[in-house]
Order: C-alpha cells, then structure tokens, then sequence
C-alpha cells in the first residue's frame, strides 16, 4: 500500500470517529416525558449534561431533568413538532387515566380486546375533527360568524395567527373555515336569518319614520344609510338601520330620492305610511324629499353645528380658537411635554385630564376643547412658559377673555345635543320645549354676560328661530308635543290650541277608520280561507232579558266625532306625566283609558330630532354587494360627513 493510500486511510477513520462523537444520542435510563423524542446528547457528552435538539443540534440548559425549556425550544423554534407533543401529552395522559368498572367482576374470563377497543375508539375520537354537519361544528361556525358581523370585523381576523390559536385552544377538535367561506357563505346566511326576522317585524308596523344620510369611508367611498323608527305592540321605540350601502351614482337630489324610494320598496314599507323623514341640511337630500313628496323634520343637530359656525365667522373668535388648536398640539405631539403637564397639574391641583383635540365635524368636541384648555389654564402657562420655542403660544389675556365669553355662551349647550341624539326614547316632541328653554333661559341674554356672549346668544338663537319658523313644522312639533303626556298644549301658542285640538280630532278619527278597515280586511280574509257556520245554541232564560229597553247614557248617543273629542278633552284634563318619565311608558299604562288616541300616537311619535345612523352601521348589506364594499360596511372605517352637501 502507498503511502498516500494510508493517508486516505487514517484521514477517513478520523471522519469517521469525529462523525460519531457529534452524533445524537438518545438519553440514557427511564425518561417520563414525550418530549425526549426530539431531544437527546452528544455522544462524546459522557455524563449526559448538555441536552441537543436533534434537529437544529442547538443546546438547551435544563435543571434537575426539568423539561419545560425542551417544550418551550419546540414552541419557538419547531412549531410542528411542537403541535406534535400536546397531542402526545394528551394521549399519554388519556391512557394513564384508569377504566371506570361499570359491572361486578365476573368469574368467567373477559377478553382483553373488549376493553381495550373502546378506550382506544375514545382516544382516537378526542383527535378526530368534528364532522362538518356535527352541532358543535355548526354552533362554532355561528359564533364565529355572529362575531365577525356584530364587532364589524374583517374578513382576514379568521386567518389571523392569534385569533386561530384561540379557537384551536378553545376546542381543538375545530376546524375554523377560512376568510371565503365566512364572506360568501355565512356571511350571506346570516343576512338572510336577519332580514328575515326584521321583515317579518316590519310587517306589524303601522307607521313609521326614518332618518336617512350620506357618508364616505376614509379611502372616498361613499355610502347611503337609511334606518327606520317606529313602535312596537309592547309600547318600545325600535330603531332598525336597514341598510348602509355603497352608492357610487351621483349624489344629485334625482338619485337619491330613487334610491331611498326604492329602499323603502324593497322592505315592504309603504310611503304613504311613512310620518316623516329626519336628514341632515344638505340641498340635495332636501331635495330628494321634496321630491318623493315626503314630509322632512331638519336634524337638530346640523341645524346647532350650523349656527355655531356662523359664530365661528367672528375674527375674535376665530383667532382664539386657532390659538387653542396650536396649544393642543404642541402637547399632542411631544411626551416631555404631556410629563411636564402632569407634574403642573400635581403642583396647581388641577385635574388630571389630557388636553382634547377637535373633531372637524363635530363642534362640541371644539367646545369641549376650550373648557379644557380653561381648565388646564395655569399648568398650560407654566409648561409653555419654560420653552423659548413653544412661549409665544402661551393666551394672551384677550384670548382668554375670548375663550371665557364662548364658554360661558356654548357650553350649557352641549347636555341637549347629546340628550336630543337618543335612539332609545321618543325626542321630537322635546324640540319645542328645548327651543322654548332656549328662549327663555339658557341662551337669553343675562345683566352680567361680555358683550361677545351676548353676540353669540343672540347669533345662535336667531339662527334657530329662522329655521323652526316653518309653518308646517311648526305644526308637526305641536302635534308631537300634544300626544306626549309631559308637554300636551303647554307649549303652543295659545291662537294655535284650538286649531291643533281640531288637527287632532281628525286624525284621531283617520286612524279610527283605519283600524276598522284593517280588521274587516283581516276577518273577510279569514272568512275566506276556512269559513265555519257557527253552531246554533239553546237560548238561556237569562238571555230573554238582555234586550230589554235601558236607559242610555250620553256616551252612547255620541257620534264618532263627539266621542273622540270627549276623549281628547280628557287626555288633555288628565295630570301631566312627570319630566323624567318616558311617554310611552305612561301611554302603555293608560291606553284602555284613551284607545282612540292611541290610535294616533304611532303617526306621530316615532320621529326622531337628530340623524343617528353616524353612529349606527348595518350589517344588513344586501349579500349581492361586490366583496370590496361589503367588506367596507361589515367593518366600516371611521365615516366622514360628505362634505358635498351644504346648508
């Protein structure tokens, strides 16, 4: 042999030796856990102290034969392996659980596959996935589904990492379904269950009203929200938004009054059951409802964001409440200086609130920011005050005389935007005592008010009075606040009241003539599908005196007319309703007293004074939607008015 042929030699036998020192090892003596499969040591680790991954031959420490750092490298680094063990845990520690002996031991011998064969059934069935069709399967996939829709969430949570590991922890046995199966199939089921049980619902209304508004996402998507307000048979306002979908055509006053009509059509509400529609000031929804020939009630809420913008167009004004935007931000955006704010506020013993910024379409979150920067006046000063770069932006003392004369005027209005914006309770019939109060007290001008607030009451007021100078909805918030058992005539005009009472009388006695209709269409209608004779019975001796000639009383000579205005008379002679109560709580108590006016209540009590669905987005968007915008509705991004409509 050549001397570079024993070289070979000896080169490989080093190899070789060197390959089986660094092979992996499995543990030497008794090992307990599962885990011991993936781990192992050095063959050249005589004492067996540094335990190696047989995959990734990384070491990881363990302590006193602790194998939790063994679990935890799987976790991280071997996910699959991972998944592997629990299973394995799981079914080591099923087939250490002992059998249950459910039957005396008997003397004849049992074969040992009887009862081995059902617990390895019930162990393999504890891994086996449920059958699609299964009821917990099914109850799952609805959770699920319901979640997604009633938190307005995307379609992509499902196929999230955490949000999979939850399921899987809640119930390993499921299988959750993927982002396609929940938007184009439970999605779509979902709104079918829905709009079927709400146009069920809608069937037993007998007058209505809506709101109705235009909005656009963050990405100019614009969408047409319509919801509906009525009440039901348990005496509850029930408001429904419908819909809010996407509405790409122009959004001329044309399009939009087809587009409401045709929203309307589609859930089986009739117009000429509709009281009244609330939007916002916007010319081309006025327009859409003059043009369907619909009474419209003005959101309260536009019209009070609308004056006080008119009170924003003083210079004064305007220059202070710029300064309050710059000293919000200057904190916003700087830590040191919120730190700073913090530690004034401990020494001044102010209150330790944040700064508020403004939200453009919303201006009590502008008042809200003036009384706060008041509030924070002096740790304000003193934070500002120690930077040369951030000192000019501390008020002068006429911007705070400014800011003082708006919140003195503004801020007492803030409580009845928030009160008039409810979706829970009856509010138009509170807009004449509001505008009344208004009048009257809280924007009335006082001996001790700054000649700037006495500006802005009188702006803001005779902005309001213009706009509720409409004969018609003068008449409309009479009528509502007649049938509300807190107010009745208290605040119409005294030439008006007997106008009013009269309004009311034929109404009462249309809604009368209605019911009757309905129930002679209801009974011919029954009539018609199982007509039976009914039996012909025994007269009684009794009954020989049920015809006899009475005495009559007045009631019972009255025409229909005379009836129901006896009635009006004493629903208006009966005790107020206390403030704070709810009407329809009063009328449900006392409608056997007053059934013909109950009758009337329904045509108009269901409105309400300001726009709600800028809160409220439906999930019931119809499912033939393109998936991009029903993605938009079923988790909506923060809505902006559109800025296209004007007051």
């Amino acid at each position: 042999m050549s001397a570079p042929d024993r070289n070979t030699n000896v080169t490989e036998r080093a190899s070789t030796s060197a390959e089986k020192s660094d092979e992996i090892v499995d543990k030497r003596g008794k090992t307990n856990s599962v885990v011991w499969k993936w781990f192992g040591y050095l063959r050249s680790d005589k004492l067996q102290v540094s335990t190696c991954c047989k995959m990734c031959r990384r070491v990881v420490p363990t302590s006193s034969g602790n194998t939790s750092n063994l679990f935890h490298h799987l976790k991280q680094f071997h996910p699959i392996e991972h998944s592997e063990s629990q299973k394995m845990r799981h079914h080591k520690s099923l087939s250490q659980q002992p059998v249950p002996q459910t039957t005396p031991p008997s003397s004849s011998p049992t074969p040992v596959v009887s009862k081995e064969k059902p617990m390895q059934q019930t162990q393999m069935a504890a891994f086996m996935p449920y059958d699609k069709q299964s009821k917990r399967h099914k109850d799952i996939t609805k959770a699920v589904t319901n979640f997604l829709a009633k938190d307005m969430m995307p379609f992509s949570t499902v196929e999230n990492v955490g949000f999979r590991k939850m399921i899987s922890i809640i119930d390993p046995r499921y299988e959750l379904p993927g982002r396609k199966y929940f938007s184009r199939a439970a999605i779509p089921a979902l709104y079918g269950e829905v709009r079927e049980r709400v146009e069920e619902q809608l069937k037993s209304v007998s007058y209505f009203a809506t709101t109705a508004d235009l909005w656009s996402s963050r990405t100019s998507e614009p969408y047409l929200s319509l919801t509906v307000h009525f009440i039901d048979q348990d005496w509850k306002l029930v408001s429904l938004c419908l819909q809010t979908v996407y509405f790409p055509d122009d959004h001329t006053g044309e399009a939009i009054a087809a587009g409401l009509a045709d929203a309307l059509a589609s859930w089986g509400l009739r117009e000429d059951r509709q009281v009244c529609i609330t939007t916002d000031s916007g010319t081309n929804i006025i327009k859409a409802a003059e043009l369907n020939g619909w009474t419209r009630l003005q959101c309260f809420g536009h019209r009070l964001n609308s004056a006080i913008e008119k009170v924003n167009q003083d210079k004064r004004v305007d220059r202070a409440i710029g300064v309050c935007k710059k000293v919000v931000a200057a904190f916003s955006y700087s830590w040191k200086k919120k730190r700073d704010l913090a530690a004034a506020q401990e020494e001044y013993h102010l209150p330790k609130h944040k700064l508020i910024s403004e939200t453009p379409t919303r201006w009590g979150s502008r008042q809200q920011m003036v009384k706060r920067v008041l509030e924070q006046k002096r740790a304000i000063t003193e934070v500002l005050s120690k930077d040369k770069k951030t000192r000019p932006l501390v008020p002068n003392w006429q911007d705070v005389d400014v800011l003082e004369s708006i919140d003195a005027a503004l801020s007492p209005l803030l409580e009845f935007t928030d009160a008039l914006s409810g979706e829970s309770y009856v509010s138009v019939s509170f807009l004449k005592p509001v505008m009344h109060l208004f009048n009257t007290s809280i924007l009335k001008e006082a001996e001790d008010d700054t000649e700037l607030t006495r500006t802005i009451k009188t702006t803001v007021m005779g902005y309001l009075n213009q706009k509720y100078d409409d004969p018609a909805m003068d008449n409309l918030l009479d009528m509502a606040c007649l049938v509300d058992p807190r107010f009745k005539l208290q605040y119409t005009q005294e030439e008006k009241r007997e106008y009013i009472k009269e309004r009311a009388v034929l109404e009462m006695l249309k809604g009368e003539r209605s019911v009757v209709v309905r129930e002679e269409e209801s009974r011919e209608e029954a009539m018609r599908d199982t007509f039976v004779p009914p039996p012909k019975k025994k007269r009684s001796l009794a009954s020989f005196f049920s015809n006899r000639p009475t005495t009559t009383t007045n009631t019972e000579n009255l025409s229909a007319q005379q009836a129901v205005e006896r009635e009006l008379g004493n629903y208006l002679l009966s005790p107020h309703a206390d403030n704070d109560s709810n009407p329809l709580d009063w009328w449900k108590v006392y409608q056997n007293n007053f059934p013909r006016s109950t009758n009337t209540i329904h045509t108009l009590s269901p409105e309400p004074a300001r726009v709600p669905t800028q809160y409220t987005h439906s999930v019931l968007n119809p499912p033939e939607v393109p998936t991009q915008y029903t993605h938009s509705v079923l988790n909506p991004p923060e809505y902006q008015h559109n800025t296209h409509t004007q007051s």
